[in-house]
């Protein structure tokens, strides 16, 4: 991989049209470790529209040669992939640790969903891409397929700075498409990490290419590009409505995956201990900086001081530290911007009178930006911290008397991406299923557990009604094509 070190800071370039090049703007941004303060993992370029200008530009012509390859052909460079990042698993989650401060275990975990999520999607090249259909003329043949989008522009999070770029290009890559990512400039060394596996997997110049630098000036020029054909996107609700808006302007496809609020319901006749633990990893794992994080826990009032005891007892446990050093349970928030909005929530909960459990300090301040595992107990379901999505390590408790009651709750808010709940009754699952408005509902298991062979995305204000992963990413990333022949 071309870098340059300087000052015993390896810098990162951009890759475009095959090669890593830097920005012609000169201009180089540090990524921090939130773990340790004053050590920088890297640097990585700050990026102009003529760098995006060019990226975009080479996935347009690369497109026309990649799209005519067999999908078992364009399968192989996936798997090449896969083998690397599999090769390089320990120093790629190494990184992301040091980036933005998931433990070493769950980026490791993470960085091996990835060569799944390859390995997947370089056997979607030799699915079927279309259907037979009866035509009423006798002499004809009619049938459907599948054609690609063309260059897509990928936009993705710091939270899963593998999985998220991997689940959204690799399906867009086997089935024909060309991509530029613009990854989080948090993550921003991590992803440079996962591009040079393909790259060294031997992709086509031009059919991926990685622009860094400003969410706002490389994501504005990304949807208004004449060139992009379409954009899949993880991230906040504002900047998910501005993409959507200037997509619709333009008249180009558009995939987004934005909030969360996520509530677990515990029933009168659950295994506690089963949901405290499930509660604790949905919610405090990843330092709760997941779409999917439990926020709301919603027990019925037969259960809910016993449930409060051990779920108490057990938070009390969580260890809080540097990701790389062995016995962390739990890692610092991924920025010191992150750590100040998980702080202000917490200050926020206290002012409109819940009731503070546990935590909500900041802690080893001298080291890195640390939060305690914070747990409230609510009166209200209106309250600041029970309504809005905090991104961090912060568990809201309310009680209920039916599970009717429970349901109402869970339902009352403008998110709907996940949602669980632990029960033994089937008639509780049942209704849970069937009545629970979320993209992703699991019974007797966390919050923020997503398959890589199945469909996921959420409802209301959580995504844009597409699904991402599994199966279903044709849907997105392909157009069907109706054909009629005499």
């Amino acid at each position: 991989m071309n870098t340059t070190t300087e000052s015993k800071t390896t810098t990162f370039l951009n890759y475009i049209n095959g090669e890593w090049v830097a920005s012609d703007t000169g201009q180089t941004e540090v990524s921090k470790n939130p773990a340790i303060k004053g050590e920088v993992v890297g640097s990585y370029q700050l990026s102009s529209s003529n760098d995006f200008n060019d990226a975009a530009t080479s996935a347009r012509i690369a497109q026309k040669a990649w799209r005519k390859l067999a999908g078992s052909v364009r399968g192989d460079y996936l798997l090449k992939a896969a083998s690397i990042l599999e090769e390089r698993i320990d120093d790629i989650a190494a990184t992301m640790t040091r980036e933005m401060g998931k433990t070493f275990a769950e980026a490791k975990g993470e960085t091996a969903r990835g060569v799944a999520i390859l390995r997947y999607y370089a056997g979607e090249g030799m699915r079927s891409i279309g259907d037979v259909i009866p035509s009423t003329d006798s002499e004809a043949l009619l049938f459907t397929t599948r054609v690609p989008v063309g260059v897509v522009g990928v936009i993705t999070p710091w939270n899963f700075p593998v999985a998220i770029p991997l689940w959204k290009m690799a399906p867009a890559l086997i089935y024909g498409n060309t991509v530029v990512i613009k990854p989080a400039s948090e993550t921003a060394i991590t992803c440079a990490k996962v591009i040079n596996c393909l790259h060294d997997a031997g992709f086509p110049a031009g059919v991926i290419n990685m622009v860094t630098g400003s969410g706002a000036k490389i994501g504005t020029e990304m949807v208004n590009h004449r060139v992009i054909d379409a954009i899949t996107f993880t991230g906040s609700n504002t900047v998910g409505k501005q993409l959507a808006h200037s997509a619709v302007t333009r008249g180009i496809k558009y995939q987004l995956e934005m909030g969360g609020k996520n509530p677990v319901i515990v029933a009168s006749d659950a295994d506690l201990d089963l949901a405290v633990d499930a509660t604790i990893s949905g919610g405090l794992k990843s330092t709760g900086q997941k779409c999917t994080a439990t926020s709301r826990v919603i027990v019925q009032k037969e259960v809910y001081d016993k449930f409060k005891e051990k779920l108490l007892e057990k938070v009390a446990e969580i260890t809080v530290g540097d990701g790389l050093e062995s016995g962390t349970w739990m890692g610092p928030c991924a920025s010191e911007g992150q750590l100040n909005t998980v702080l202000s929530y917490i200050e926020k909960g206290k002012e409109e009178g819940a009731t503070l459990l546990f935590g909500g300090n900041r802690v080893l301040e001298n080291k890195g930006y640390y939060v305690e595992p914070t747990v409230f107990e609510s009166t209200s379901p209106d309250l600041t911290i029970v309504r809005e999505e905090i991104f961090g390590p912060v568990l809201a408790l309310l009680k209920v008397d039916t599970l009717v009651e429970a349901l109402e709750m869970a339902n009352d808010s403008e998110y709907g991406l996940s949602a669980s709940i632990f029960t033994t009754n089937i008639g509780n699952m049942l209704s849970f299923i069937n009545e629970m408005d979320a993209g992703l509902v699991r019974i007797n298991a966390e919050s923020a557990g997503v398959e890589l062979q199945a469909p996921f995305g959420g409802m209301k204000q959580s995504s844009s009604h597409s699904r991402e992963q599994g199966r279903a990413a044709i849907e997105f990333f392909t157009s069907i094509k109706t054909v009629f022949i005499k």
